[in-house]
């Protein structure tokens, strides 16, 4: 009776005008090769977050796998970047 767990990166989207990264991570346990469960897990990236200062600091994606990884720094331009900044601004000063 062998048992695995195994982890999966079965969905990602780019979602809204400032390129949300919307993951799905599936839990996946076999017994024997045969799937017994999966369960789900989701998770939303943004380009990043203001400092103090209101500079914009970059989302660290370094532990992320590649293919995420990849989806983000291409859907994350110099514009979406600003685009963000401009509205966590506004949104703080609201």
């Amino acid at each position: 009776m062998a048992l695995t767990e195994t982890t999966e990166y079965d969905k990602i989207e780019v979602v809204g005008t400032y390129k949300a990264v919307q993951v799905r991570k599936a839990t996946v346990i076999k017994k024997n090769g045969t799937e017994l469960t999966r369960s789900f897990e989701r998770y939303v990236l943004q380009a990043g977050t203001l400092d103090g200062n209101d500079a914009l600091v970059d989302t660290d994606i370094s532990s992320e796998p590649a293919e995420v990884q990849a989806i983000c720094n291409a859907v994350w331009t110099t514009d979406v970047k600003a685009a963000w900044k401009a509205k966590l601004i506004a949104y703080k000063s609201a």
